[in-house]
């Protein structure tokens, strides 16, 4: 990654999100499997609330501080919603909660993770926030490409502010 991204600090407000989820892990991801599934059926979810596609990860707590890649997490493809009152079948719903959040206006191919080790490791430790337990996400709108070098997406990355204790 060529130059350095700071990110922008905001306060995600509750949201409604209707997708479907795996189980996975880095080493045995299966994300390309869980959009090929997912992709095709989002005309049949009703209420959108923006085109955007949600890819989001909800991992187990201490993820981080006890890093290992084949440690399992739940992977999400999903699109935001007005309300949950009409699900597909085969489909589930979840409230993202609101917080603090890291965002990174990220250009590049998805399938480069030198950004988030640039976030973990760059970053994340000199910043005056920590890593929160909720669920982390991008936001794929319009810019998106699938593993385009000239993709654009936001990385939103749960933080809080450090106390005494971190």
């Amino acid at each position: 990654m060529a130059k350095k991204l700071l990110p922008r600090i905001e306060q995600l407000e509750e949201k409604k999100l209707i997708g479907q989820s795996l189980k996975m892990s880095l080493t045995y991801n299966k994300t390309t499997h869980l959009w090929r599934q997912f992709v095709p059926r989002i005309k049949e979810i009703q209420g959108r609330s923006s085109a955007d596609k949600i890819s989001m990860q909800i991992y187990p707590p201490l993820y981080y501080q006890e890093f290992n890649p084949n440690k399992d997490f739940e992977k999400w493809a999903a699109v935001e919603v007005l309300d949950l009152k009409n699900i597909p079948e085969g489909m589930k719903s979840f409230v993202l909660e609101g917080g603090l959040y890291a965002v990174f206006d990220y250009n590049g191919s998805s399938s480069d993770n030198s950004i988030f080790q640039y976030i973990f490791s760059e970053w994340l430790p000199p910043s005056a926030y920590v890593i929160d337990e909720r669920p982390h996400f991008e936001v794929l709108g319009s810019g998106y490409k699938n593993n385009d070098p000239n993709s654009q997406e936001e990385i939103w990355i749960p933080i809080k502010q450090k106390s005494i204790l971190d």
